[in-house]
């Protein structure tokens, strides 16, 4: 054995390291905690101030013994988890766990780089008690919370139900939200747009910077401008600049790769631990917005030898949030010179999306010249605006522009074609376009991060659990859902005539929001009602305060816990006298008019249901169930909406032939499922078993089939290669995307390296795909389409003006024309609105 055993918490950091230190040094892995509280309710000593009991894992049993041994042989040990308080409490528990010295070494870096490995090695510490007890009291108060809490939900709503305290506020959170969007009224306008054709085929848009309340005052105002001259009236420009948010913090990637790559907030930290873990960025868990002077020194270097001097501005960020931890340093690339990384696809788009937003932080500010035309009109004293905007220097823009989370927050300017004062314009049309008022947006898991924070409730290590936990815990649901139709009016003048017509539009189109469910709108109005501090907003953020007050050293954890116990054990006791029929979980909805039976909808073992007549005694008639629909709430759902549930074909229910045997749509202990063969296919949370066609599911039985049959033969590019069999025929699937087999190959016999050749193949076949890419961001391509090219920019696909040359575009032409573009609309119908 080594002279030196230094001991981490993950195998791949172990790797990285150990490559970092000389022959003297060995490097082991502890593989995350290797102590907990036992799950027995005793677990926790309140008569003698809190105290813990601590028991080491089952499964880590082999891993402490074999630390031990190690610990032993060494002359000297080193502690090195993750320098935050989850890294120091680790610490903690292997000193405890290994019977090491209270003087044990521990070293922290926030980097995995030979210099701060080193560094650390030369600057070691003992491990900070007042870090562990910070953790500790988190740990000791969420068990608290949770032993105590969970048994009452269990006898007042139902079996098998938990509570959490920061988890129970972000159902809150989102419930408060649905709550408001069930009571919004929504209110028509009238928002009034022109169109002017110039010289070139140009076209510039004005429109009234306001909106008519009424048909009849967007009527009126069109009928004024029948004959109308319609004139520039000024020009105004003013220069202007745009300035790089900060870098990365734990919640901003998480925000951000959320909008520009789609992930959950747990794959992006799962990703960023491998990013880190493998030295090529610094540690993801902060709060900090700040950058070292060595860093920025790096990131200076980089932007001079990539764009030159002229878009360099360096900048030191202040993080707004007094309880962040400014010795730490935002999330960045360990080497800036790299704007890239080899291996898993997934990995690098996140690393890259961390290099552009620390590069962009450091350079100049883009220089913007705005331009405002103001159109005059002869009938009327109202005026027409029509605004634009113009790069004259796009500084941070060559690299990053930061994303929205609501796509009208995008800014959409649009480049004004020339035009005079006193230059006389010839209307084309003037179109008065009914516009809906629309609710506040539901949650995203990057939206439910920013409330979260915004609120102070919880710190970056919290929030991928916390939000994996209440889906889990099926308090939330994460899905899309359909838009619903409604129908708007336009009123046009063209050619001094009015005219009117109807069209429908898609509102409401739903894209992996969160929506409670009921067991979580029942959960939370109980907890409401009955828990107020477990899940007031204020409560929750002042206790996480007093965590780091405890970091800090200068509050007792014990004492903090006592305070807060005793007044929550009493509301326990309390609640024991509540009535669970006043708890929400069962609703009377009314009478049904054919039977004369009582109609009500309740929470049941299996979700929620609407039950039509009751059995109060064994003679009775016995109810009949039916399930809610995925989209219905026991809080909510109406005695005519249950009526509708009643009138819906009932489960199991037979939906059409597939390879000459039937299909079934039933529902089961673990939900509805497709009986086909005897074999059995879970429906997806998004399908409705009332309503899945025989198309859909025959789609489901082969997708099952897929999966079954699918298997790793090889890898390539750091992806595996997988085979499956789906509706047109074997194929081999790398990183994400399919490749058919050719005739008389099977994937009985496909061999990795013949895999790897009709990959090749067919990117060969490919290579013309795409005209032009832009390295600086890989998410905008001009394309080589069949009927001809046009820019993708994400999942868009923007036309080219006649007038313009594929080949010629720039990434700012390509921008600028994704701006211009319309927003897609929905599969023949017109845009969203909501």
């Amino acid at each position: 054995m080594s002279k030196n055993l230094v001991i981490v918490e993950s195998p791949a950091k172990a790797k990285t390291i150990e490559g970092y230190l000389g022959k003297d040094f060995t490097v082991k892995s502890s593989f995350g905690h290797v102590r907990d509280l036992p799950k027995e309710n005793d677990a926790i000593d309140i008569k003698n101030g809190f105290k813990p009991t601590y028991i080491i894992s089952p499964e880590k049993i082999k891993v402490v013994n074999e630390l031990k041994s190690a610990a032993k042989s060494a002359d000297v040990v080193w502690l090195a988890t993750d320098d935050d308080r989850e890294g120091e409490s680790i610490s903690w528990h292997l000193k405890e766990a290994l019977g090491l010295a209270d003087n044990t070494n521990r070293i922290v870096f926030r980097e995995i780089t030979k210099k701060a490995i080193q560094n650390a090695i030369q600057n070691p510490r003992t491990i900070d008690v007042d870090l562990v007890n910070a953790q500790q009291a988190r740990r000791v108060l969420d068990r608290l919370i949770g032993f105590e809490l969970s048994p009452v939900l269990w006898s007042k709503v139902k079996k098998g139900l938990s509570a959490g305290r920061v988890q129970s506020v972000a159902v809150r959170i989102i419930v408060e939200r649905e709550r408001d969007i069930e009571t919004f009224d929504s209110k028509s306008s009238y928002k009034i747009i022109a169109l002017f054709p110039l010289t070139g085929g140009r076209v510039l848009q004005a429109e009234l910077p306001k909106n008519f309340e009424t048909e009849e005052q967007a009527r009126a105002f069109l009928t004024k401008c029948i004959g109308a001259e319609f004139k520039i009236k000024n020009l105004e420009t003013k220069p202007a600049k745009k300035s790089p948010t900060a870098p990365f913090t734990t919640s901003t990637l998480q925000q951000e790769a959320s909008r520009k790559l789609g992930y959950s907030v747990a794959s992006t930290m799962m990703y960023a631990q491998k990013l880190y873990e493998a030295g090529k960025i610094s540690y993801m868990r902060t709060d900090s917005t700040s950058l070292s002077e060595e860093a920025i020194g790096k990131a200076k270097e980089a932007i001079t030898n990539a764009y030159g001097v002229d878009y360099v501005q360096t900048r030191q960020y202040k993080t707004k949030d007094e309880s962040a931890q400014e010795a730490h340093e935002a999330i960045r690339p360990t080497d800036f010179a790299e704007s890239t990384v080899s291996g898993d696809a997934k990995e690098r788009r996140l690393y890259e999306l961390i290099w552009k937003r620390a590069i962009a932080s450091q350079m100049a500010d883009a220089q913007l010249e705005r331009t405002t035309a103001t159109v005059g009109i002869s009938t009327t004293s109202e005026e027409l605006i029509a605004q634009g905007e113009v790069i004259k220097f796009d500084g941070f823009l060559k690299v990053y522009l930061e994303g929205k989370d609501d796509e009208d927050d995008e800014e959409n300017s649009k480049m004004l074609p020339p035009l005079n004062i006193g230059q006389i314009l010839n209307l084309d049309t003037l179109k008065a376009t009914e516009r809906f008022s629309r609710p506040p947006a539901r949650y995203t898991e990057a939206s439910l991060v920013k409330a979260l924070e915004d609120k102070g409730v919880g710190r970056p290590s919290t929030y991928a659990p916390t939000i994996s936990t209440i889906i889990k815990r099926e308090y939330v649901v994460k899905e899309d859902r359909e838009g619903k139709e409604r129908n708007f009016k336009e009123i046009i003048l063209k050619e001094n005539k009015i005219s009117e017509k109807v069209s429908k539009e898609t509102f409401g189109t739903e894209k992996a929001k969160l929506f409670p469910t009921s067991v979580g709108m029942v959960v939370n109005d109980f907890l409401v009602e009955n828990f107020k501090e477990v899940v007031d907003f204020k409560f929750t953020a002042d206790m996480e305060d007093e965590f780091d007050e405890i970091a800090k050293g200068k509050v007792e954890w014990s004492k903090m816990i006592d305070n807060f116990y005793q007044g929550f054990h009493q509301t326990i006791e309390d609640s024991k006298g509540v009535d669970r029929n006043t708890v929400g979980s069962t609703r009377d909805l009314g009478i049904d008019p054919k039977t004369g039976k009582p109609v009500s909808v309740r929470l049941g073992k299996f979700g929620p249901y609407v039950q039509l007549g009751e059995a109060k005694t064994k003679d009775d008639e016995k109810p009949v169930y039916f399930n809610l629909k995925k989209d219905q709430l026991v809080t909510t759902i109406t005695l005519e909406e249950a009526l509708a549930l009643m009138e819906l074909p009932k489960l199991p229910r037979e939906v059409g032939f597939f390879e000459d045997k039937p299909m079934v749509i039933g529902a089961g202990k673990m939900g509805p499922y497709i009986r086909h063969d005897d074999k059995y296919t879970s429906l997806p949370p998004s399908e409705d078993p009332f309503t899945v066609t025989e198309e859909r599911a025959i789609e489901l039985i082969l997708e099952k089939r897929q999966a079954d049959v699918g298997s790793a033969i090889g890898s390539f590019e750091g992806e595996p290669i997988t085979t499956g069999k789906g509706r047109f025929g074997p194929y081999v699937k790398h990183n994400g995307k399919f490749y058919s087999l050719g005739r008389g190959e099977s994937i009985d016999t496909i061999t990795g390296e013949r895999a790897i050749e009709i990959i090749i193949k067919k990117r060969d076949s490919e290579a013309n795909k795409y005209l032009k890419e832009f390295p600086e961001n890989d998410s905008i391509k001009v394309v080589n389409g069949m009927y001809g090219p046009y820019i993708q920019i994400g999942k868009r696909n923007i036309k080219i003006p006649k007038d313009t040359k594929p080949e010629d575009l720039t990434l700012e032409d390509c921008i600028k024309l994704g701006e211009e573009a319309p927003a897609p609309a929905a599969r023949g119908k017109k845009k969203s609105t909501k």
